[in-house]
């Protein structure tokens, strides 16, 4: 671990800048507000979003209008703690929260801050000036984001954490699950951890989807009972799920997960589908009196996400499947875009051995 004085000018970072063209740069390191740690990244998670902006100059109606350090998923090391003295130590392992609520609280329920007007997210475009992500080296971070990790917990593993809260989340809008038939449609990243975790809360039989191979064994070794291909219409029609987890972000999958819900289901929609109008089995959804329920991020599962991976009740080392080092971070999101043959991918970022 680096003491605060041996902190270079510059960090290597992973930077969108626009359309297809992805770089690791030098960026500058600008001192830290007193509300912020110094934290050292040692990995880091390629979410769809940093894939969109790469490879679409925007993510949803998120569009570039300036280079854009990419990464919200990350785990590391707090090398300097934060000058107002709130937060964690120096040397304590961290996972992060990435959101930032905005105002306006009287608009939005108050224990659902992820729905909150002007929210920010680390790697979002959805406003300019821009919110950079955590995919450098070395970055500084507001206190209140870091969560300490127990000790003994992998930091490979611990990487997954936030894409794991939101699967927690997308879990936790369906209701209680003991005992129920779950559908995930869409075995990618956050499918097979919304597998992981249905299987934690105790799900009678859990059935995922997938239109490729690769995912589905990734689904099948974190918990699912049987695995369908997304192209088998009759036989996703045939499970009757009493819950509905649609993690696709495709009008397909929301077709799938309409026809897959039993009378009196409720689909929770956690894929983000593209923005405008979408075609949906809206009449079939009515005369089933299915419930059609948004996901959107999480607010403090990231906590109960952090205990049950330390008490290993949620398994999810699976879900891994490639780890690149920072200097082959174009290499990785080649791989990551690759959803046949990939689940989540990770870049290490520490240190290369001399």
């Amino acid at each position: 671990m680096r003491g605060a004085a041996e902190l270079p000018a510059a960090a290597p970072a992973v930077v969108a800048h626009a359309a297809g063209d992805l770089r690791i740069d030098d960026v500058p390191l600008a001192a830290p507000a007193a509300d912020e740690a110094v934290v050292e990244v040692m990995y880091g998670g390629i979410c769809g979003s940093d894939l969109h902006y790469w490879m679409h100059g925007a993510a949803g109606e998120s569009v570039l209008k300036a280079p854009l350090i990419l990464g919200h998923e990350i785990v590391g090391t707090v090398i300097r703690a934060a000058g107002d003295g709130s937060g964690p130590a120096a040397g304590t392992a961290v996972a992060v929260h990435p959101a930032t609520p905005g105002p306006g609280a009287a608009r939005y329920p108050a224990d659902r801050p992820n729905l909150s007007p002007g929210c920010t997210y680390l790697g979002s475009a959805a406003r300019y000036p821009h919110t950079d992500g955590a995919f450098s080296r070395y970055v500084n971070l507001p206190a209140r984001m870091l969560r300490a990790l127990p000790a003994g917990l992998d930091l490979r593993t611990a990487a997954l954490i936030e894409p794991a809260s939101v699967a927690w989340h997308a879990v936790s809008r369906t209701g209680d699950v003991a005992g129920k038939t779950a559908l995930v449609i869409g075995s990618g990243p956050i499918g097979a951890l919304a597998v992981a975790v249905l299987k934690r809360a105790g799900a009678g039989r859990i059935i995922a989807v997938d239109m490729h191979d690769r995912p589905l064994e990734i689904a099948r070794a974190v918990g699912a009972d049987v695995v369908l291909k997304g192209d088998d219409a009759g036989a996703i029609a045939a499970v009757e799920a009493d819950i509905v987890i649609e993690s696709s972000g495709s009008h397909q999958g929301l077709a799938s997960a309409i026809r897959g819900a039993t009378r009196g289901g409720r689909v929770v929609m956690v894929g983000l589908l593209p923005s405008g109008p979408q075609p949906v089995l809206i009449s079939l959804a009515i005369t089933r009196e299915l419930e059609l329920v948004g996901s959107f991020r999480f607010n403090d599962e990231i906590d109960e996400v952090i205990g049950a991976l330390a008490d290993g009740s949620l398994a999810v080392d699976p879900v891994v499947t490639h780890t690149f080092t920072l200097d082959r971070g174009l290499e990785a999101f080649e791989v990551a875009r690759n959803s046949a043959e990939s689940g989540k991918v990770l870049l290490d970022f520490r240190p290369s051995p001399a």
